[in-house]
């Protein structure tokens, strides 16, 4: 029989393990501070800047914030202002990000061989927005291997190109850098001060980013279910009609989506710049059509320009700020609300406008939490936009043009400007900062580390009120 004492100290342990446990919705936003600010640190340090002399706090926080969000804004041109140190830093901090911090904390836990916990599986599941933890580490293994490989083998492709441009050593370093930030959709480069502009007439170099980045976008649940089935399909000497009608529904409507955005995209682009001599006008048909296309997939979050974006036409701009806000697909590298995510959205509208109960997706129904969970990220994102546009005018001499532009860039982790980054305030150049990181941990996330624990309050039904909409 225990004593007094004994259930005295049991009762603390037990209510300190409850008062200090953190929940996944504050450890998540938190570990990507964490990085970011570690990040900074290292970029302030003389022997990451190609002068030697050390950036300043600013700059050092907008570039480690950049890498850790995979965004791609940048206030210095990252081939010429950093050292070859800064540079590592940089591109370890877009792998980090790419693949999430937690999921790099859980693979270094597997690779020690450390046990899991309960809570460390949650915090994965959340942190991997998945729906559960069953064969959670297996999966991880699975990510971390094929994004080695998917990186390894553009890196190789790139190298036909980089290495006559810059010989051996550059030109494999280029090639690794770039095919890294390519397919974790963050649209850094080392190449020059212009993107990808130098190489607009370059199909080699044009369409291995464009996969790259579609296949970073596509998310991990779709690469292992396409894969599997295929895979199996061939085994079993199935036809194109039974393979394709094995796919999940989640990856049947990613493919579906992913596929249309990139062609409506470049549907609009492609006569809006046609005849545009400060982008494709002075192009050849074969290379307005290719260029439309990258400028489509590189609106959904990828950051790299083939063509100066502050000469976009009005009809491009605002299919980009549509194309960014979307973004990819869930469970991937790329950012913004999630392809799904809005598909919900406007399913859910859809449902009510004719009278029906349910959302049907491939005669698959829609839960109403997934649903309401789509509202609020949507809800949530479209709110921060418009604060942070506010906050941009009121503080910086910018057009609302320019700079919805810059801020559906940053909140979706895109990396596209109008040539407005560099020459932001430094007010301006916190506001964006303070955007990407909003848009790497999601705006609902941070809601959520805002909104406190479950109360009894949850578990009261209330009598329904009488309300009025529309």
């Amino acid at each position: 029989m225990k004593s007094l004492g004994e259930f005295t100290v049991q009762g603390k342990h037990e209510y300190n393990e409850r008062r200090f446990r953190v929940s996944p919705a504050k450890i998540i936003p938190a570990s990507f501070l964490f990085v970011i600010l570690l990040g900074t640190l290292l970029l302030m340090l003389p022997i990451s800047s190609a002068d030697g002399q050390g950036k300043d706090l600013v700059t050092a926080l907008f570039t480690a914030t950049t890498s850790v969000c995979v965004t791609g804004l940048v206030v210095v041109d990252t081939f010429a202002a950093w050292s070859i140190v800064g540079k590592i830093v940089i591109l370890i901090l877009i792998q980090l990000g790419g693949l999430g911090i937690i999921s790099f904390m859980s693979m270094t836990m597997v690779l020690l061989k450390r046990r899991f916990s309960l809570e460390d599986r949650q915090l994965l599941v959340d942190a991997m927005n998945f729906d559960t933890g069953n064969g959670m580490l297996r999966f991880l293994i699975r990510i971390f291997r094929w994004t080695f490989i998917v990186e390894g083998l553009g890196a190789a492709m790139y190298l036909a190109e980089f290495i006559p441009r810059f010989g051996i050593a550059k030109g494999i370093w280029v090639s690794v850098f770039t095919a890294v930030s390519a397919f974790c959709n963050a649209g850094i480069d080392i190449i020059g001060p212009d993107s990808l502009i130098g190489y607009q007439s370059n199909p080699g170099v044009l369409i291995v980013t464009m996969i790259l980045i579609i296949l970073g976008g596509l998310g991990y649940v779709v690469w292992f279910d396409v894969t599997d089935v295929v895979a199996e399909g061939i085994r079993n000497r199935l036809s194109i009609r039974r393979i394709l009608s094995r796919l999940s529904t989640h990856t049947k409507l990613v493919l579906v989506l992913t596929l249309s955005l990139i062609l409506a995209g470049a549907l609009v682009v492609l006569p809006g710049e046609f005849n545009n001599p400060e982008t494709m006008g002075n192009m050849s048909l074969g290379e307005k059509i290719l260029n439309s296309l990258f400028q489509s997939v590189t609106f959904r979050t990828a950051g790299f320009a083939t063509v100066p974006q502050e000469g976009l036409t009005p009809v491009s701009v605002m299919i980009g700020y549509i194309l960014m806000f979307i973004g990819g697909s869930p469970i991937g590298t790329a950012g913004g609300v999630k392809t799904v995510t809005m598909f919900i959205v406007i399913l859910n509208v859809a449902a009510y406008i004719r009278h029906r109960r349910e959302a049907v997706v491939f005669r698959r129904n829609v839960s109403r939490e997934l649903m309401r969970k789509a509202t609020a990220i949507v809800s949530v994102s479209l709110f921060t936009v418009i604060f942070m546009t506010m906050l941009l005018l009121a503080t910086n001499n910018v057009n609302i043009e320019d700079a919805l532009f810059e801020i559906f860039s940053a909140v979706a982790t895109v990396g596209l400007s109008r040539g407005v980054t560099p020459n932001l305030t430094e007010i301006g150049k916190i506001i964006v900062t303070i955007s990407m990181y909003l848009g790497r941990i999601g705006p609902i996330s941070l809601a959520l580390f805002f909104a406190g624990s479950k109360t009894k309050q949850d578990n009261l039904d209330y009598a329904k009120g009488k309300f009025f909409v529309g």
